[in-house]
């Protein structure tokens, strides 16, 4: 925008110089070799006079003003014959100035004539002055009108930059990013429309944040009561169908309380609380494959890490949301594993993005199932689908998408599933 006005600026002038420079230019030129025509003309139909006098004191004056002519002006004159005489006046612009004026009596009748040449080079030499001169002015008046049109322009694009920086601020989840309210009065509408939006939007978000806080506290709380009170029954109950019936409502509980806690992750994910910062991929992925072999062991599945080129690859991710993305995608891929099976995290950095596999020699799912699968709620026919909350995928989609990232199901090869999480990759850091 602002080259785009700078030019423009520019533009105006050199019409507005075009528009009173050239004419002037055109007018002194013709104006000059105006004065120059009349002059060599006056000067040779003096001559052509005293030709035509055919006296002798007319001829001596005509003799001596031929030679004065010659010696004080770079002009010459001659006397032609009749035969070479025109019928009028001429006058031809070349190298030099040519007028002819033919000599003629009383009688009007042609005696001769005077040829009178002026060269021309000092007057072309005046007239490339002046051109010069302004072609100078114009150039000097159009630099300075491009240093005052860069000033102007950003001068008049300083609050759009303002405005600018608060977006940019904004998208990162800097909430607290405001305009100043500047320039003219549309921009400062403008700024404090978005910065009255924006104070809105920081109370809302502030709101939710201290609902999620509240929620977390006031739902936890009884149901972990609740759990333990029913594991107090359970103990001192003898009656093999109470037993069952609290073995069953305790079931409810244990996943309610899954259900609250995918819940709270969810809002504080949509929440967009945390900024991107470059994170360590393979020291955080070998973190929580450790934390989720001791869970394996149990039914004997293996967990693998096949990652030969991501040393030292960082990625961009909010902290905390790639644990818990890889919390939920191992926890799945561990419900829905046979004993004894293995459980792959593939990791394929390119220079665009790094993707993240994680495949399970699980059941799979269907081309359907696939495409409802990120949908709050939603739970399939396997393992996962009777006892998960509907809420594990849905986290991971709005946690991977909060750092511009993206999740995709897919078939792995030999049967299971594929889990495949595309991150972006973190600017090197430059050396020194």
């Amino acid at each position: 925008m602002i080259r785009q006005l700078i030019v423009s600026y520019v533009l105006l002038v050199a019409g507005a110089l075009a528009a009173f420079t050239v004419p002037v230019a055109f007018t002194l030129t013709a104006q000059l070799r105006g004065d120059t025509e009349d002059s060599v003309r006056r000067e040779a139909t003096t001559m052509a006079l005293l030709l035509a006098n055919d006296d002798a004191p007319s001829r001596a004056a005509l003799m001596a003003m031929t030679r004065a002519y010659r010696d004080e002006t770079p002009g010459t004159a001659q006397v032609l014959p009749v035969a070479s005489a025109p019928a009028k006046a001429t006058a031809r612009w070349g190298s030099s100035l040519v007028v002819t004026v033919p000599a003629k009596t009383a009688d009007n009748r042609i005696v001769g004539a005077v040829r009178v040449s002026y060269p021309t080079s000092d007057l072309n030499s005046r007239l490339w002055r002046i051109w010069g001169f302004r072609a100078v002015l114009a150039v000097a008046v159009l630099a300075l009108a491009a240093a005052l049109g860069t000033l102007t322009a950003r001068r008049l694009t300083r609050p759009l930059r303002y405005l600018n920086a608060m977006a940019t601020r904004f998208s990162d989840g800097d909430l607290t990013a405001r305009s100043p309210v500047t320039g003219p009065a549309e921009t400062q509408t403008l700024a404090r429309t978005l910065n009255s939006g924006a104070e809105r939007l920081d109370t809302l978000i502030s709101a939710q944040r201290i609902f999620v806080a509240d929620a977390s506290h006031q739902l936890r709380t009884p149901l972990t009561a609740l759990r333990l009170s029913l594991d107090n029954i359970a103990d001192g109950v003898e009656e093999e169908f109470v037993r069952e019936d609290v073995e069953q409502a305790t079931a409810e509980v244990v996943r309610m309380s899954r259900l609250v806690n995918g819940l709270l992750v969810l809002a504080r994910a949509e929440a967009k609380v945390g900024t991107a910062e470059p994170l360590p991929l393979r020291a955080l992925v070998e973190e929580r494959l450790e934390v989720w072999r001791a869970a394996g062991e149990e039914r004997g599945v293996t967990f693998t890490l096949d990652a030969p080129d991501a040393d030292g690859r960082q990625v961009m991710a909010s902290p905390g949301h790639l644990e818990q993305v890889l919390d939920n995608v191992l926890s799945n891929a561990l419900e829905v594993s046979p004993d004894g099976g293995t459980i792959t995290v593939r990791l394929d950095p390119h220079p665009d993005s790094t993707v993240l596999d994680v495949l399970d020699e699980g059941p799979g799912m269907s081309d359907p199932d696939k495409a409802r699968a990120f949908d709050r709620f939603w739970r399939g026919q396997g393992l996962t689908g009777r006892t998960g909350s509907g809420l594990g995928l849905a986290i991971v989609k709005q946690l991977i998408t909060d750092d511009a990232g993206g999740v995709t199901l897919r078939d792995a090869p030999g049967g299971g599933l594929c889990v495949r999480i595309s991150l972006r990759p973190a600017a090197p850091r430059s050396g020194g």
